[in-house]
């Protein structure tokens, strides 16, 4: 069967995003015997039109769409992604009667309530690549299920491998030029608690590796055939309490590959050995979940570290000259007057870094978060939260919390609040040219590595 596969990301901050999901679907579905084109609505300047041009040129059997996230998460400027959706299920029924599937990370974490509102025919909720390739070959046979089922699918994650994505030439080529940076996952899978957090109940809490000499042919493909001079490790988090990661770190080395790239990363589990050995390979920047600013919020928020490991970790970075960014959210549960005045103080104190600073938490569905939120009354019950909802812990003021990081921040170089205050800036220098972070920029740097690191991005 002929498969139309379109990635429906509008987001571009703080960069625009290669869709791997959805190459990763083009591989099996490939290796399932099916013809496969790959689209991405960012791609096409987010026009229908263009959707539509698309669709009527490739002459599909059938129709998946992907929506990696169901908005923003942010706020201060909350921006929502399903309806772009519904609106191509929309054009697309114009002028065909193809069956069209929903699937990936933002539609997973709602189905029923997105394949409502788009209106499309079938969904897939978590991994599709082996429930897409049944419905695939079943559909190539006349055989479909019922309107409006959703499939989920029931396997044990546990020892499977990850396959390599199929990347399309056009597709990377049009990311690497609006961000120069290409991404490459390297597993599947997380075994913390962060209470927040949907990778858990998307990807399974067992690590799933790839094979390392996998990764690296994929690092060497993407440099020799589309340029990419920077990468982005996009698992959830990069340094594994396995030791994956290192496994990888050490293929590169064993291969001679060097590459500047980033991840992210948690702080815990680094030392001057490792860090040493992954900036030999290319280690640039840093970016660190640290997610709360004190040891009362990290703990409510399901950490299993506190603030030294943060400062620790820090410091290790800066000896070895590695940029560090850290993402941090006020009003998570246990916040109060007090917490707040300590994180102020406690990231003001991380110097030669950047803080990306949010206010308040988006509440998703599967996640301990939901259930805390539910019970102190944050929605009510049957709300499918499509419509954004963030948690401010109770007794919090709002107004006040606002206030308070507007004034803490607005002179501190380092700490940027809001968070998207500099994507125009980030956007801006990457049409001018610069290979990778904004905030890489920022970080002041000894003469000799800012020399080194020229070399590296050119």
């Amino acid at each position: 069967m002929k498969v139309l596969l379109i990635s429906a990301n509008v987001a571009a901050t703080p960069y625009p995003v290669y869709p791997i999901g959805i190459s990763i679907l083009a591989r099996v579905l490939r290796d399932a015997g099916h013809e496969v084109k790959q689209s991405d609505f960012f791609h096409l300047e987010k026009s229908l039109d263009s959707i539509d041009n698309v669709v009527k040129a490739y002459v599909p059997d059938l129709i998946g769409i992907s929506l990696r996230n169901v908005d923003s998460v942010n706020m201060l400027s909350e921006e929502l992604y399903v309806e772009a959706v519904g609106q191509m299920v929309g054009r697309i029924r114009n002028y065909t009667n193809v069956k069209i599937i929903l699937g990936g990370s933002g539609f997973s974490m709602m189905p029923e309530a997105i394949l409502k509102t788009a209106g499309a025919d079938y969904g897939v909720v978590g991994e599709g690549e082996k429930a897409l390739v049944e419905f695939v070959n079943n559909a190539a046979q006349g055989i479909y299920p019922e309107a409006g089922t959703i499939m989920r699918p029931v396997q044990d994650l546990i020892g499977k491998q990850m396959l390599p994505a199929d990347y399309d030439q056009e597709l990377m080529d049009f990311y690497l030029k609006k961000g120069h940076i290409a991404g490459i996952q390297s597993k599947r899978g997380c075994v913390h608690h962060c209470i927040y957090c949907s990778y858990p109940y998307l990807e399974g809490r067992a690590i799933r590796p790839r094979d390392p000499e996998e990764v690296v042919k994929d690092i060497k493909n993407l440099s020799a055939k589309h340029g990419a001079k920077y990468f982005f490790f996009t698992d959830s988090v990069f340094n594994d309490d396995t030791g994956h990661y290192m496994d990888v770190v050490r293929e590169m080395k064993r291969q001679n590959v060097k590459v500047p790239w980033t991840a992210f990363f948690k702080p815990e589990g680094l030392d001057d050995e490792k860090v040493a050995l992954m900036k030999e390979t290319g280690l640039r920047a840093a970016e660190i979940g640290a997610d709360a600013t004190t040891d009362i919020t990290l703990h409510k928020m399901g950490k299993p570290f506190k603030f030294k490991d943060i400062r620790e970790t820090h410091d290790l970075l800066g000896r070895h000259g590695i940029a560090a960014a850290y993402y941090v959210m006020f009003g998570c549960p246990g916040e109060t007057q007090e917490t707040v005045l300590e994180g102020i103080a406690n990231l003001k104190g991380l110097e030669k870094s950047v803080s990306f600073i949010f206010m308040g938490i988006r509440i998703l569905p599967h996640t301990p978060l939901y259930k805390l939120a539910a019970r102190q009354g944050f929605f009510k019950e049957g709300d499918d939260l499509l419509n954004p909802v963030y948690y401010i812990a109770p007794g919090l003021d709002q107004a006040w919390l606002f206030q308070t990081l507007t004034d803490a921040f607005k002179n501190v170089r380092h700490c940027v609040f809001p968070p998207d205050s500099m994507d125009s800036s980030l956007q801006l220098l990457h049409s001018l040219g610069h290979t990778g972070m904004l905030w890489d920029m920022m970080i002041p740097r000894r003469k000799d590595e800012e020399g080194a690191l020229k070399h590296a991005s050119t």
